[in-house]
C-alpha cells in the first residue's frame, strides 16, 4: 500500500507545502521585492513558520535548509544574522546557501525547508 501524499496551498504550477511519509517539504519563500536582505529574510521567515504550522510542524523541526542569495559577497553577513536569531538554539538544521539569480532582480534572498512532521 501506498503512503498517500498531501499538497497544501496548491496551484497549477506548484503546491507550497506537500507532505510525505511524515516529512515537510516546502517550495521556496521570499519575501516582498524591493526590500533590503534583512527585511526580505524576515519575511522569508515569518511565512515559514506559518506554513511549518500549517503543515503540523515548527522550526525546531527543521531538518534542512537551503538557501538562494541573490549576491551572497554583498548579503550572507546580513542573512545571517536575521537567521541566527530565528533559529531556536540547539535545534541548527544541516543547511547549505549559494548565489543563484532568482524569479527577478527585486528578490534578494530564497529559502527552501525540508522539515519533520510533529
Amino acid at each position: 500500500m501506498s503512503t498517500p501524499i498531501t499538497r497544501i496551498e496548491t496551484e497549477t504550477r506548484m503546491s507550497n507545502i506537500v507532505i510525505h511519509n511524515g516529512v515537510v517539504h516546502l517550495a521556496g519563500v521570499v519575501g516582498e521585492p524591493g526590500g533590503d536582505v534583512t527585511s526580505q529574510t524576515r519575511e522569508c521567515l515569518t511565512e515559514i513558520e506559518r506554513l511549518l504550522a500549517l503543515a503540523g510542524s515548527d522550526k525546531t523541526r527543521i531538518l534542512r535548509a537551503q538557501i538562494w542569495l541573490a549576491d551572497i559577497n554583498a548579503d550572507f553577513k546580513a542573512m545571517n544574522a536575521v537567521w541566527d536569531a530565528w533559529v531556536p538554539a540547539g535545534h541548527a538544521p544541516a543547511r547549505a546557501t549559494g548565489e543563484a539569480k532568482l524569479a527577478t532582480p527585486d528578490y534578494l534572498v530564497e529559502i527552501i525547508i525540508t522539515a519533520a512532521r510533529a
